[in-house]
């Protein structure tokens, strides 16, 4: 132990006289932390605000639709060959057994809407929906109420509004009873949605209106696809509605074995695998990166400690002389190295820590540094250290004192 720490002093000594040389040396071993560090916690931070997200959309439901998610490689020309989900589909999955509720909605993502005094930007999210909607879309009135079966089978001009759209058409007033325009038609406004934040941070889910689906086709035309949300009557029941649903849709759209399905069943679920699969990329991605920015620190280490051999051998050769063994000189040379690279990555990791924080403040998106990304982390840049460090702890400790003696 008294060894290990007159090795450890002799290190610190050594890179303490040396300050510049040392820091431009670990600048390799610096960037690759700090990159490890600052992506983990970005993924790390994302990943748990789309499990957040993905649990207030509701636990037990999915949706059928003839789009997928849009994450991955996607044959956009295949896609719109699909045959279109209908109302005749609704009407049959809401048949199904364990189905607690059903409904059907479809979406322009870019529209203004208006009053008397005041017009949005065009990127307000009008949605057609049956009745149901608000129980599979996981959606909460805080004033007024949703459109009614009737409502939506007779094609009335109602409207639901976010809490965003409020703000800005009618800033410190209640909206019910009011009319608010979409595409110059009028609409009465019989309930105010609770505000529900963004989307992982980045996408406003109370910028919206909705109206009873008939209306909507009315006004947008009837030719857009539908989305089907279904809801399971208990969450344990959720798999298996989902492969009768599976079974029911492939039965409809005429599949045949071995064909892949015309259709996309997505839930929170497999929403978040995709987004886990995803991040696996960005953590390989991230890790390559650091792998190569630690050689390139490893080689500058390799450097700098073949020059401290050079300028210490005639030190080396007194250590020997009077009674140092090999083993012991290797053991400070390597112990340098180890220490040197250390303090690399605890540079980086304040770095990481920094940039992490900084992004947070940016971008709102929060990020979180795994505990586990901090120990690879510094693993990682220790063991680069000692692989780069080896040789030239090697030739100093085979260095005979008589020869060393003599350097200048």
């Amino acid at each position: 132990m008294g060894a290990f720490i007159d090795n450890l002093r002799l290190a610190l000594g050594t890179l303490v006289a040396n300050p510049l040389r040392t820091l431009l040396t670990l600048l390799g071993i610096v960037i690759g932390v700090a990159t490890v560090i600052s992506m983990m916690a970005l993924i790390e931070g994302l990943r748990m605000r789309v499990t957040s997200d993905m649990s207030a959309l509701g636990a037990n439901t999915f949706e059928v639709s003839k789009w997928p998610s849009g994450f991955g490689r996607v044959n956009w020309r295949e896609i719109r060959k699909r045959p279109p989900i209908t109302l005749d589909d609704l009407e049959a999955l809401g048949r199904l057994e364990h189905v607690l509720e059903s409904s059907a909605s479809t979406g322009s993502w870019a529209e203004t809407v208006a009053n008397e005094r005041v017009t949005s930007d065009p990127n307000v999210q009008v949605v057609g929906a049956t009745s149901g909607y608000p129980t599979t879309g996981a959606l909460e009135i805080e004033r007024g109420r949703f459109f009614g079966e009737a409502e939506e089978l007779d094609g009335r001009m109602v409207a639901v509004v976010g809490a965003d759209v409020a703000d800005l058409l009618w800033p410190g007033q209640d909206p019910v009873g009011l009319t608010v325009r979409i595409r110059g038609r009028p609409f009465r406004v019989i309930g105010l949605l609770e505000r529900r934040g963004t989307f992982m941070g980045l996408m406003s889910m109370d910028n919206l209106v909705v109206v009873p689906l008939r209306t909507f086709r009315s006004l947008f035309g009837n030719r857009r696809s539908l989305s089907i949300q279904l809801a399971a009557d208990d969450p344990e029941n959720l798999a298996e509605l989902k492969e009768s649903a599976q079974l029911l849709m492939r039965g409809r759209h005429g599949l045949a074995a071995g064909v892949p399905d015309s259709f996309e069943l997505q839930s929170n679920d497999s929403m978040t695998e995709t987004f886990n699969q995803m991040s696996v990329m960005v953590t390989l991605a991230a890790f390559a990166v650091c792998l190569l920015s630690l050689v390139v620190g490893g080689i500058g280490i390799l450097n700098i400690m073949l020059m401290g051999v050079t300028e210490r051998t005639r030190e080396i050769g007194i250590r020997k002389a009077l009674g140092a063994r090999r083993l012991r000189i290797l053991a400070q040379f390597a112990t340098e190295a180890v220490v040197l690279s250390l303090i690399g990555g605890l540079i980086g990791l304040a770095a990481g820590f920094g940039l992490s924080w900084l992004a947070r403040w940016l971008s709102g998106i929060p990020t979180d540094v795994p505990t586990w990304s901090i120990w690879v982390a510094l693993l990682m840049s220790s063991g680069v250290g000692l692989l780069f460090g080896i040789y030239p702890a090697a030739r100093a400790a085979k260095l005979d004192p008589v020869e060393a003696m003599r350097a200048d």
